[in-house]
């Protein structure tokens, strides 16, 4: 496995709401397809070694006036997934929400949803 130069892993902090859900994994244990959650968790992998190194066609940038977030894109045959998170100092990565994509585009109800995530996590974790 090939990290960095120091062969740090990234941390994947996986977002939870203040009654200690995570959206997160609800979204990873709905995937019924073997083989879609099979590639999910690759891609995660990926992203723990990687970090800020990765990118498409598993990790696309999104450009919203709200902020900067970061796609992670999983498809297995015509099954498209989307997990959104974003990256904090310290190597750290939050996972927020995911979703099966069914469309081109994606659904501004989910980026609302992943922004409001991003800023519930924020006020309630300090660094």
């Amino acid at each position: 496995m090939i990290t960095n130069d120091k062969g740090e892993l990234w941390d994947i902090i996986l977002y939870k709401t203040e009654n200690g859900e995570c959206p997160v994994e609800i979204f990873i244990e709905s995937i019924n397809d073997p083989k879609l959650k099979a590639k999910i968790l690759r891609d995660l992998d990926l992203l723990e070694e990687k970090g800020n190194l990765l990118c498409e066609p598993q990790s696309k940038p999104i450009k919203d006036t709200r902020g900067s977030l970061f796609e992670l894109r999983s498809k297995q045959s015509s099954n498209i997934t989307r997990i959104f998170y974003y990256f904090r100092k310290g190597r750290k990565i939050v996972l927020l929400n995911g979703f099966v994509k069914k469309s081109n585009n994606i659904p501004p109800s989910e980026l609302f949803i992943a922004f409001a995530y991003k800023k519930d996590w924020e006020e309630r974790n300090y660094e």
